[in-house]
């Protein structure tokens, strides 16, 4: 998806400058926008949910399993499949590590938040009040007929 992109963009500056510090180009991070504000969840990892390539990326696959984020509501990334986006996300963020998640076009970290948000509940009432995930409504209590 950015490969093409990415590469004219950085090949300026490359063929420039050696050893200069990557600027992302302005073309690059409107793609890196779009991207992130396609879906509800949007996730930069190592691999694929179905083969994640290394344990902070399953770690927050499996995260977001255990949510119930519907695949229809999350687009993901494979960065290891293009080495222009891999680096471009992270000067896009600001974040120097993969996997990264974005959360309704905001970036919410990496697994480390994404962990210490689940063990605090936080992460469950952002996807609700975020409308990815459904509220969980408490179920009727039953009333017994005594005769």
């Amino acid at each position: 998806m950015f490969r093409p992109a990415l590469r004219s963009s950085f090949a300026v500056i490359r063929s420039a400058a050696p050893f200069a510090h990557r600027h992302l180009s302005n073309e690059a991070r409107s793609l890196i926008q779009k991207a992130i504000t396609a879906r509800p969840i949007v996730l930069f990892m190592k691999g694929t949910p179905q083969l994640p390539e290394c344990g902070f990326s399953r770690a927050v696959v499996q995260v977001l399993d255990l949510h119930g984020v519907p695949q229809e509501k999350m687009q993901t990334y494979n960065v290891l499949a293009d080495a222009e986006l891999r680096s471009g996300i992270k000067e896009f963020s600001e974040w120097p590590t993969i996997p990264q998640l974005y959360v309704n076009g905001e970036f919410l970290g990496g697994c480390d938040i994404l962990l210490g948000m689940h063990q605090s509940g936080e992460l469950e009432k952002l996807l609700i009040d975020s409308g990815v995930i459904p509220e969980e409504l408490p179920e009727p209590q039953q009333t017994t007929n005594s005769s």
